[in-house]
């Protein structure tokens, strides 16, 4: 599945911008930015996945263009899809990249499967 270069390239500018290092990886039909080693937030077709973790997730969803992360049928609590509606702005992507950013340091790393 294509994702939105346009979007990829403001994540990528903002993290620039505030010199935080990433590493951007092919997953889940996007593009995620890994952020110490953890999902921080993804491009997906034309929006945001981001990781905001469980204590923020509730007053989130009540934000413009902010849904519930679905993948499987089932949401994961505490990830979010942020429409382009949510986007529109630079101040607007912000706040959401800064939400993920808070919760990356208490996040837990995924393990990783045994070859």
């Amino acid at each position: 599945m294509a994702y939105d270069p346009l979007l990829e390239n403001r994540v990528r500018q903002f993290f620039d911008a505030k010199r935080i290092k990433h590493e951007a990886k092919r997953m889940m039909g996007g593009l995620c930015f890994m952020v110490k080693g953890k999902m921080c937030v993804g491009v997906e077709k034309n929006r945001l996945m981001a990781r905001i973790g469980p204590e923020a997730y509730d007053d989130a969803l009540t934000r413009k263009g902010c849904r519930p992360m679905d993948f499987t049928g089932r949401p994961m609590r505490g990830f979010v899809f942020v429409e382009l509606e949510g986007l529109n702005s630079d101040k607007n992507l912000a706040f959401w990249l800064e939400l993920a950013l808070a919760y990356n340091p208490i996040a837990k790393k995924s393990a990783r499967k045994k070859s």
